[in-house]
């Protein structure tokens, strides 16, 4: 029934790239990737670098996937390839259609975490980190006391800062030497190692429960590492990227501009050293632009030297026999850059030059106004070059003033005070290792490679810049405009694109992260968005080898979802950090607790085999991290313990920040702080600044808040509710979907301080729904009696006078936050609490764990074990009752296996039509729509649309929120039916009543558990009962297949005439009315919703094409015995009806009927174990005569093969009859003329012929209706003379009797009639040959324009085609290209010649073949319309009320005789051939499993308006369209 692994799904479509996409996997996960409809039927094959189990890990090895058909069938709607996913990461995959690559993507594994000495798993979301500046830990003996802090706060992961050597501005993130550990953490007489570090982290894991990670830092070193100094390459300097030379000068520029406001020296222009007001930025302005710019000529760089190049150009111009080599006439002159970077050193193409300016005549006057013009345009090129550059000083001024603003004159800044050297103007951009000198000379060493080498590019970051472009490289001018917030402590690292660019860097990192790997869990990935990818890629690699389930965190500034998820899913980055800070206020704090993990509240039970979807990251949502600015500033002190609440609610990981919990009231800096963190003292006072235990800060509720984060994770709390109760109170409810437990924490933020600040002591009431076990905790922040806080000089200590008073595990009554609890119900077995506070002050929190009501509680564990029988996934929360009702205790397998098919048509299907015989109706969903059917499907339909998205708020869902009454609707419609349907209502009832006593937000969850169970298990049921073709089919076949419950089914009154009460295993009923006995045969509909119910249900035509796939592929012989036997009795005149009415309302105006009949009874002889029985059986004839009333049943038999001889003799001898009441009583629109029926057989050719211009006796039998168009009356497409189809149904016909009567199973070899008066036999063997003999002659359209069977050559437009009809009474009709001679190719093959058959299929595949269909007439034709409106009525003669319905749109049933004419006969043109054609059949048909999945009657339309558009005018599902469908992957 279920899976109990969880698979997900992943289709693969054409040219869709998913690089941008994220899918989320977890670890023992299967996941299958399926081909979407347009890669089904070609071959495609899917690679990905996913290992093989047990091997290691290869970024560039890739390996191509087996595809796995678990039907072994030939359509491809189940095939699959699948890894098992063992192995955490990234890993890539993409597939190449033949040998082109057409899509591809990524996949990320989440890590196994694990702690403790029995190394159980620690899930994702119950991590709960704090970061500690390293640095701030002190010597390496004390970091136990200090760390202890955090397992006291129960917190089980530490985040390091890096613990390697630091660089001289003792930044955390600047390292002198990534391989070294920090010798600031050992003692004089004790040196630390690596191997030390190791042996702490996997304490702290085994004895502790705690894991560590750490930062590695890829982009920059410290200016002062000695290893830079050595290898030069690793960094960008002015040797290895000579486009920097520009702004080293303009960043030394500055420099000396800096030293000199520093000395004073611009005083008097202005700039004094302390800068303090608007007017000193406005001289600094002043001067760059009248003393620097000029003075350095920066567009220098970017220009040609004029007099240089038109001197060469004057000499090539005078040169003897130049030869000019010939440019791209599309170039123009242009300056290319020189790449060294030489003032004045670009050059142009001396080649565009000499042929852009030439001279009108070799004489000196010729070439000097030459070179003039030359000169002149050079100048304008370098004149584009000056603005330009001066584009970029002005950026560059804007970028150093706003730097100014913020270091100097800004209130949240740093205030800086004096220009010193210290302090410079702005931060240089590159180093300069060497002695201060004169500006000229440096400008002399960026020529000289030994010196310039070590001038070097510092690392920064670019605001809103693209992550994935280095601003470094060339082609970015960052530095040039100073775009750059730079970080003058560290060099920029330059890796180029693979470790062969710079062989020791890539080691020496490679190296690093193996330190990393080797000793630490996991990795932060510091400034990751400004990490080239591929080489944190490489680095990752590494690591995964020492460290598999490394677990990789890191921030994200992109700005962007999409941007975000190309780092996530190319590193495998398993939680992006995300900050409460960044909320402005509380209900954005609550809408991130929202967006950052879990499911709604009540959501929807997902199947474990499922599509897999896209996902965000998972997060890592911090309250606040080590780079953000002290909330206590920001916010109040108050606000720690509330936001920490709300962080630690949200269904993913959280964090925090060592400091953050003692209150600390000021950032921590990373660069400057170098005092020590406080130790644990269990027994310390508040005045002691040095140590910190319980009564700290909020640590006591942090702990708290902590140990419960980590429960709810654990025991699957996943489903999130968050309620901004006002604007300072946010609740936040966790709720577990097996126990229906909830945890609600409400929370009153303190944004603004509460001293300075006004909030209401009017706190609103509360509504919990359900039952309030016990108060978690509730915790306040209050003030205490001790010093104020004064900043210690070595410990980093908070503020002693703020603590919260703290209350775990209490019962309401024993509250302080809370006044009182009302109990109120919200209808017969709803609870709700209502909660009134008295002490929710600002700062103080209340968490109450809270359970469904005991009788709902009861009722949802009675459920979950019923349940139980269709999934495992609800045996928890399950409880077994046996007082429950009897039914409830057999199994629902066991009371649906007694259902017939014709009776899980009444319990899946029957549209409103259908009910309403019965007196009933389909549901109603208000301010929304009916359901499509009023059996199980019509709810299933519309729940597989809103369950995949959790739409909780869908009218449906409201609907069953509301109230009882669909769920009353369901199972009352089957319990009014009686019999075996009626114990699937009582079933459902039973269900029900306990669905009924649980809360309303979650019924919709429970009701789709219920019919999901219960519709698949009717669905097994189903197949059961069917062929083993279906049983063993794919998906595609199996829900074709369902078709046939939809469309067969017995109504009210049976549509089909009795049977002869001689015949067995007839199906009888009781007569609710009279209590009598009744046949009750299934009639088979026509379509859904137009033709399902009263005389319009049954048709003669609809019924036979239907027959072959809906009843006899599926395996219902006895049901295709009945309907054979059935219309058998109604025959007339030879013919078959149309319109059966139950027979005594039939009308006999189709020609073609009674050839499908024949088709069908060949069908069933062949198809059907013992089938050649069927010609013996009884029929009840009618009408033994033409004129006869109609006969009870049983009054005069006739074994079939009599019927069938009658049918045949009638046609010979010529049918010549007037319809039964003819008139505007049966045909409202028809002309007298056309109620008079001919048809008869051509002696010379044998083929069958008949109808006139004013009717339509095959299928295409549209009548026209309007009398503003003048069309009443008239045939859209009478086809009289002889239908290409129905000769060929006749020569199947001929053929398949001549065999029998060969074999003496047919009694009869000839056919007799009279003639002239005599009486004239002609045997099946003569018929069959005259058609044999005359069909490709007269119906084939040569290639040859002089063919002498050629009766019209003036009326062809297609050669190579074969007509529609032959004969016609408007000759041109005869040539017009439909699909209908497919159908002549599929049930006589024999009448065609292979090559001729194939040219005329190729033709119909490139004009006819749709999406879905086929185009009814070629779109050449001149009354080709392809879209069909039966409302439309105008003066078009061709298109009113829908004239066209077979004049161009695309109707299913053809495309099924096509595509079996293309199998048949590419078989015979050879293998190449047929492999082709099976891929476009696959193809072909892979578009109708996407409507059918799609369309919520789960059927196949009627037809399509042209290129497959949707037709308002078409059925819903039609029975031929999945009948024709069917047999196509049948013959595959």
């Amino acid at each position: 029934m279920e899976h109990s692994k969880q698979i997900r799904i992943l289709l693969l479509n054409e040219m869709e790239k998913l690089e941008k996409t994220l899918f989320r996997l977890e670890q023992g996960f299967e996941l299958q990737f399926r081909l979407g409809p347009t890669l089904q039927g070609k071959s495609v094959t899917l690679y990905t670098n996913y290992p093989y189990p047990g091997e290691a890990f290869n970024r560039e090895k890739f390996r191509s996937l087996a595809w796995e058909n678990p039907t072994e069938r030939e359509d491809d709607s189940d095939k699959y390839c699948k890894l098992y996913l063992q192995q955490s990461g990234s890993f890539q995959y993409y597939f190449l259609q033949g040998n082109e690559k057409s899509g591809g993507g990524y996949i990320v594994v989440d890590p196994i975490l694990r702690v403790g000495a029995d190394n159980h798993v620690l899930p994702l979301d119950c991590v709960t980190l704090q970061t500690f500046l390293a640095k701030c830990l002190g010597p390496f003996d004390e970091w136990e006391s200090r760390l202890r802090v955090a397992k006291e706060s129960g917190y089980n992961m530490i985040h390091f800062t890096p613990l390697q050597t630091l660089g001289l501005s003792r930044s955390c993130y600047s390292l002198a030497d990534q391989l070294e550990l920090n010798p600031d953490f050992s003692r004089p007489n004790k040196r630390y190692s690596w191997n030390d570090v190791g042996q702490l982290v996997e304490k702290l894991k085994e004895e502790w429960n705690m894991l560590c990670i750490t930062d590695v830092v890829y982009n920059h070193t410290a200016t002062n590492s000695k290893w830079i100094q050595e290898h030069p390459e690793s960094a960008y300097n002015l040797v290895n990227s000579p486009h920097l030379k520009p702004a080293w000068v303009l960043d030394r520029a500055l420099w000396h501009f800096s030293c000199d406001v520093a000395d004073g020296k611009y005083r008097e222009k202005g700039v004094p050293a302390l800068i303090e007001n608007d007017q000193h930025m406005n001289c600094i302005r002043k001067i760059m632009w009248e003393d620097i710019f000029p003075r350095i000529q920066l567009w220098e760089f970017f220009q040609v030297d004029v007099h240089k190049a038109v001197e060469q150009f004057r000499r090539l111009l005078t040169q003897e026999n130049r030869r000019v080599a010939k440019s791209d006439p599309k170039e123009y002159l242009k300056i290319i850059q020189d790449p060294e970077y030489r003032r004045l050193g670009c050059a142009v193409d001396m080649n565009i030059a000499l042929e852009t300016f030439i001279p009108h005549d070799h004489g000196p006057a010729a070439i000097e106004e030459c070179c003039n013009w030359f000169r002149k345009r050079l100048e304008e090129l370098n004149s584009e070059k000056q603005h330009l550059t001066h584009c970029h000083q002005e950026q560059a001024v804007n970028c150093l003033l706003g730097n100014v603003l913020y270091e100097r004159l800004a209130g949240h800044g740093p205030k800086l005070g004096p220009v010193t050297r210290k302090h410079p103007l702005v931060t240089r951009y590159f180093t300069f290792p060497f002695e201060e000198m004169a500006f000229s000379t440096e400008e002399s060493m960026i020529h000289l490679p030994d010196k310039a080498c070590f001038l070097m590019a510092h690392n920064g970051w670019v605001m809103g810049d693209d992550p994935l472009r280095n601003f470094a490289e060339p082609g970015s001018d960052v530095y040039l405009r100073r775009e750059l917030i730079c970080w003058g402590d560290s060099v920029k690292l330059r890796y180029g694109n693979k470790p062969e660019d710079c062989p020791y860097l890539w080691a020496h990192m490679k190296k690093y992260t193996e330190i990393t790997a080797a000793y630490f869990q996991g990795v932060r990935l510091d400034n990751c968005h400004s990490t080239p990818l591929h080489v944190a890629e490489y680095m990752l690699d590494a690591a995964r080898k020492l460290q598999p389930n490394l677990y990789v965190v890191a921030e994200l500034f992109t700005g962007s979802e999409e941007l975000d998820n190309i780092f996530v899913t190319r590193l495998g980055i398993s939680s992006l950090i995300r900050e409460a800070m960044s909320a402005y206020n509380s209900h954005e704090e609550g809408r991130l607790v929202y967006r950052y993990g879990g499911e709604p509240v009540g959501s929807f039970v997902q199947p474990c085999l499922r599509p897999l979807m896209p996902a965000i990251a998972h997060a890592l949502f911090m309250d606040i991290t080590h780079d953000n600015e002290c909330p206590i500033v920001h916010r109040s002190a108050y606000d720690a313990l509330p936001s920490t609440t709300i962080v630690s609610m949200a269904c993913c990981a959280s964090g925090s920040t060592r400091g953050y919990d003692e209150l600390v009231p000021h950032q921590i800096s990373v660069v400057a702080e170098e005092r020590f963190y406080t130790k644990w003292n269990p027994g310390a006072s508040p005045s002691i600044t040095g140590d910190v235990n319980v009564q700290s800060g909020i640590i006591a509720a942090r702990c708290a808040i902590n140990r419960l984060h980590q429960e709810l994770g654990a025991k699957g709390f996943i489903q999130v509710y968050v309620d901004q109760v006002d604007e300072d109170i946010v609740a936040v409810t966790r709720h577990s979907p097996s126990t229906h437990q909830s945890v609600v924490a409400v929370s009153r933020t303190a944004f603004r301080n509460p001293k300075t600040s006004f909030y209401s002591k009017e706190v609103p009431q509360m509504c919990i729904p359900g039952k309030i076990e016990e108060v978690v905790l509730e915790a306040r922040t209050v003030e205490r009696n001790t010093k104020p806080y004064k900043k210690d000089e070595n410990s980093i200590n908070g503020m002693p006078n703020m603590t919260v008073e703290l209350k775990e595990h209490i019962q309401l009554h024993e509250s302080k936050i809370v006044k009182q609890a009302g109990v109120a119900t919200k209808g017969p077995n709803e609870y709700i609490q209502e909660i009134e506070f008295e002490n929710l002050s600002p700062g103080s929190v209340i968490i109450f764990r809270v359970s469904l009501d005991p009788h709902a509680q009861v009722a949802v564990g009675i459920l979950r074990s019923h349940l139980t029988q269709f999934s495992s996934h609800f045996k928890s929360g399950s409880l077994s009752v046996d007082n429950s009702n009897p039914i409830l205790k057999i199994p629902f397998a066991s009371i649906a296996s007694k259902l017939t098919l014709a009776e899980l048509n009444q319990v899946l299907y029957r549209c409103e039509s259908e009910e309403q015989e019965d007196g009933g109706g389909c549901y109603e969903i208000p301010n929304w729509s009916s359901l499509k059917y009023a059996g199980l499907q019509g709810l299933m339909s519309v729940l597989a649309e809103i369950r995949p998205k959790n739409d909780l708020g869908h009218p449906f869902c409201e609907n069953l929120r509301s109230g009882d009454w669909m769920i009353d609707y369901v199972s009352g419609r089957l319990i009014s039916r009686s019999g075996n349907i009626a114990e699937v209502g009582k079933w459902l009832q039973a269900m029900f009543f306990y669905l009924k006593q649980i809360p309303r937000y979650l019924i919709p969850c429970y009701f789709d558990a219920i019919l999901i169970g219960a519709y698949t298990t009717l669905l097994d049921v189903a197949w059961k009962q069917m062929s083993s073709f279906v049983q063993n089919g794919s998906t595609f076949v199996k829900h074709l297949s369902l078709g046939s419950i939809q469309m067969c089914g017995v109504g009210k009154c049976p549509c089909l005439p009795l049977l002869s009460p001689s015949l067995r295993d007839v199906p009888f009923r009781l007569n609710e009315i009279t209590k009598e006995k009744e046949q009750c045969c299934v009639s088979l509909a026509a379509g859904l919703p137009h033709f399902s119910s009263g005389l319009f249900r049954c048709w003669g035509r609809d019924t036979f094409i239907s027959f072959r796939g809906m009843l006899l592929v599926t395996g219902r012989y006895l049901e295709a015995r009945n309907i054979i036997l059935a219309f058998a009795g109604t025959l007339r005149h030879g013919l078959i009806p149309n319109l059966l009415g139950e027979g005594t309302y039939a009308r006999y105006n189709c020609r073609d009927a009674v050839w499908w009949w024949l088709q069908c009874i060949q069908d069933y002889c062949k198809m059907v174990p013992n089938g050649l029985d069927i010609l013996k059986c009884p029929v009840s004839r009618m009408y033994p005569t033409d004129d006869s009333a109609p006969l009870p049943a049983g009054t005069l038999d006739q074994p079939l093969f009599e019927v069938i001889q009658e049918a045949m003799q009638r046609h010979m001898q010529g049918i010549q009859f007037r319809e039964r009441n003819a008139g505007p009583q049966i045909d409202r629109n028809m002309k007298d003329e056309g109620f008079s029926i001919t048809a008869g057989v051509d002696e010379e050719t044998g083929f069958v012929y008949g109808g006139n211009r004013f009717n339509c006796g095959t299928w295409m039998d549209k009548m026209g209706e309007s009398d503003r168009a003048r069309n009443r009356g008239i045939p859209a497409t009478p086809r009289d003379g002889s239908a290409v189809e129905i000769v060929g149904m006749c020569k199947s016909a001929v053929r398949w009797l001549l065999e029998l009567s060969k074999k003496n199973i047919f009694p009869y070899r000839e056919v007799r009639v009279k003639r002239h008066g005599k009486d004239v036999t002609v045997s099946y063997d003569e018929w069959d040959r005259k058609i044999q003999n005359n069909f490709e002659k007269l119906f084939h359209v040569s290639e040859d324009p002089s063919d002498p069977n050629e009766k019209h050559p003036n009326l062809v437009h297609k050669r190579g085609i074969y007509k529609d009809s032959y004969g016609a009474s408007s000759p041109w009709c005869d040539y017009q290209l439909r699909p209908n001679f497919a159908i002549a190719m599929v049930v006589a093959p024999e009448l065609f010649t292979t090559e001729k058959a194939w040219k005329a299929l190729e033709i119909a595949e490139e004009k006819l073949l749709g999406p879905l269909g086929m185009k009814t007439l070629d779109p050449d034709d001149m009354v080709y319309c392809g879209v069909y409106d039966n409302a439309l009525d105008n003066d078009n003669y061709n298109l009113a009320r829908g004239f066209n319905y077979h004049q161009g749109p695309e109707w299913l049933w053809p495309i099924g005789y096509f595509l079996r004419a293309k199998l048949y006969f590419s078989k015979l043109m050879g293998p190449e051939t047929a492999a082709k054609t099976v891929f476009l059949v696959k193809n072909v048909l892979s578009r109708h499993y996407v409507h059918l999945e799609r369309s919520p009657w789960k059927g196949l339309p009627e037809l399509t308006n042209e290129n497959g558009q949707y037709c308002p005018f078409s059925c819903e599902t039609q029975a031929w369209s999945m009948a024709a469908v069917l047999e196509t992957i049948y013959d595959l």
